[in-house]
């Protein structure tokens, strides 16, 4: 696939300076040095309110905590340039982030992703902005930084040329519904664990066969809702 520019990614955070981070090494590094894509990081707080740019307020009905604002969010996300690009909000609450969905950004022009901070955001602006919903797992971070950063990379390394092979991002797990199959290496035995035979035997065929039920074995026991959804 050609592209006519570079996979974009805009981030809407108070702490732009956790980015590039650990994308800025290893593969995504390398495509980020290349210009495979691009990465910008806004600083929300430069749409504060007042002398000492406040960004977040009481919650209304009473509560524990702070709320980022309505007013300055909307300031942030309105910042950049309309495009095509789907604004997503890093969220505990929200859609949980699939391989499939992954791919489908991966395909697109980029992301535009917004991190929230505090207690949560005014349902407002998400509302108002149309902020799609992500969530990375079930369990509460301190902020969507690390979030932001996985989506990222989940994104960039599916992008042409990041990975040495297509199969890399084809062959494993969520791609076919299952979780991967066990891998082996050099030597072919280590403290009494040998590669299983089928690996070495040079049949194709039966190797096919044994990954696949390998792949199968794994996803029935430790995510067995995966094969639900398959049936459903």
């Amino acid at each position: 696939m050609t592209r006519a520019h570079p996979w974009h990614a805009t981030i809407l955070t108070l702490y732009p300076e956790m980015f590039p981070g650990p994308l800025g090494a290893s593969l995504s590094g390398d495509a980020l040095a290349r210009g495979a894509w691009t990465l910008d990081a806004r600083q929300i707080r430069e749409h504060g309110l007042g002398r000492h740019r406040a960004v977040d307020d009481t919650p209304a009905g009473g509560g524990a905590g702070m709320v980022l604002r309505c007013d300055v969010l909307a300031a942030a996300i309105d910042s950049v340039a309309p495009d095509e690009r789907p604004r997503m909000l890093m969220s505990p609450r929200g859609w949980p982030l699939t391989q499939a969905r992954v791919r489908t950004l991966s395909e697109g022009p980029g992301i535009v992703v917004v991190c929230g901070r505090f207690e949560g955001v005014d349902e407002r602006v998400i509302a108002g902005r149309n902020l799609e919903e992500v969530s990375i797992g079930d369990y509460v971070l301190s902020g969507g930084e690390i979030a932001a950063l996985v989506l990222l990379d989940a994104c960039v390394r599916l992008l042409p040329g990041v990975m040495g092979k297509v199969a890399s991002g084809v062959e494993e797990s969520f791609e076919s519904g299952h979780l991967e199959y066990p891998h082996y290496t050099r030597p072919r035995e280590w403290e009494g664990r040998a590669i299983p035979d089928v690996l070495t035997g040079g049949n194709h065929a039966a190797i096919a066969r044994w990954r696949r039920d390998e792949a199968l074995r794994l996803t029935r026991e430790r995510r067995p809702d995966l094969l639900t959804r398959e049936e459903s």
